[in-house]
């Protein structure tokens, strides 16, 4: 997280609580900075994504500001609250996504003029398929590894987001790691020996096509040779 150390993001919110209009700006401002990259993280594959996850973003600033007066600290971090409210705002637009009708897939807001047209695509590929093998991933392994890798938090604003410590956090991450990376061989593996299946047949059936027409019409030659005698 950047620009608030946690102390000082604990501070705010409880500056905030108590009154203090500068300390609540300054608080969204690090509100909104990491919520819209949780956000972006977690609709990737929602229509409109960069739209969606500004608006979920914008909605869960509006929902801090709503329930700051009741927050407490009683000892759970503030980003473990925020998060907490992030994670059912985003739940909230998958659902809305899921009962929405199809729509047409949009282009990207602001693609990179640098890279080529085959660059975009293999990141495109790739970044799919990373979330894909994300979904293989319990709850509570996903949400870790997004915070961590796609958010950018250290272990420690990792652990305090979700109620762990940071060698909790870093062995959660190394198993979750180790698990996508057995989950990819898999796939690879089974991806390789269906191409090979789908090979194979074609190869083998077509040195034999001619055989039997070379073994089938010489013997009716000779059988009509010997009956014109």
């Amino acid at each position: 997280m950047e620009g608030a150390t946690a102390v000082g993001l604990q501070e705010l919110a409880t500056r905030a609580t108590g009154g203090d209009a500068r300390a609540m700006e300054l608080l969204l401002v690090d509100v909104r900075r990491m919520v819209l990259r949780y956000c972006r993280a977690r609709l990737a594959r929602v229509p409109g994504a960069d739209h969606a996850a500004d608006d979920a973003a914008q909605e869960v600033c509006l929902a801090v500001v709503n329930a700051l007066p009741r927050y407490r600290d009683e000892g759970r971090p503030f980003e473990s609250f925020v998060y907490g409210i992030a994670a059912h705002k985003v739940a909230d637009v998958h659902r809305a996504a899921a009962r929405a009708p199809l729509a047409t897939a949009e282009p990207p807001d602001a693609p990179d003029e640098a890279a080529g047209p085959e660059e975009v695509a293999l990141r495109r590929s790739e970044a799919d398929r990373a979330r894909a093998l994300l979904e293989h991933l319990p709850d509570a392994q996903r949400e870790l590894l997004l915070l961590r890798v796609v958010v950018g938090l250290s272990a420690e604003e990792t652990g305090r987001a979700l109620g762990m410590t940071p060698g909790a956090v870093r062995v959660a991450q190394h198993r979750a790691l180790a698990k996508l990376r057995t989950v990819a061989q898999r796939e690879d593996a089974a991806a390789l020996e269906a191409e090979e299946r789908a090979g194979a047949p074609v190869a083998a059936a077509a040195p034999a096509l001619p055989v039997p027409a070379a073994t089938t019409t010489a013997p009716l030659r000779r059988r009509r040779g010997r009956g014109s005698r």
